[in-house]
């Protein structure tokens, strides 16, 4: 399963946008920093086309699986390729991740 840095592409299941930045730079994949726990929740989701039902995804809430049981930096589980949270307000939808950012580091299933 790859890990996921500071450029992955996450999206809210109608195609929004998740402005992802990391917390910890200090491991990085060729120059960019590695995602780690709770670097994807609570941060905005822009440009949801969901518009029509009054309810687009403005926000990611919390993760529901994709935490590294294994790899931690600075005691914080690094974020893997299947990381899948709740996009707010409607909790309906899920955000899921588009692109890793990398093709080269993974940890072992």
């Amino acid at each position: 399963m790859l890990l996921l840095r500071e450029d992955a592409v996450l999206l809210c299941g109608h195609m929004g946008v998740v402005r992802i930045s990391a917390s910890q730079h200090w491991v990085t994949v060729e120059g960019k920093a590695l995602l780690v726990d709770n670097d994807p929740e609570g941060k905005t989701i822009a440009g949801c086309p969901n518009v029509a039902s009054g309810q687009p995804c403005v926000q990611t809430g919390i993760v529901q699986k994709g935490y590294s049981a294994f790899i931690r930096i600075d005691g914080h589980a690094v974020c893997r390729q299947e990381l899948e949270g709740l996009a707010l307000p409607m909790v309906v939808y899920h955000y899921t991740v588009s692109y890793p950012g990398q093709r080269l580091v993974a940890e072992a299933p």
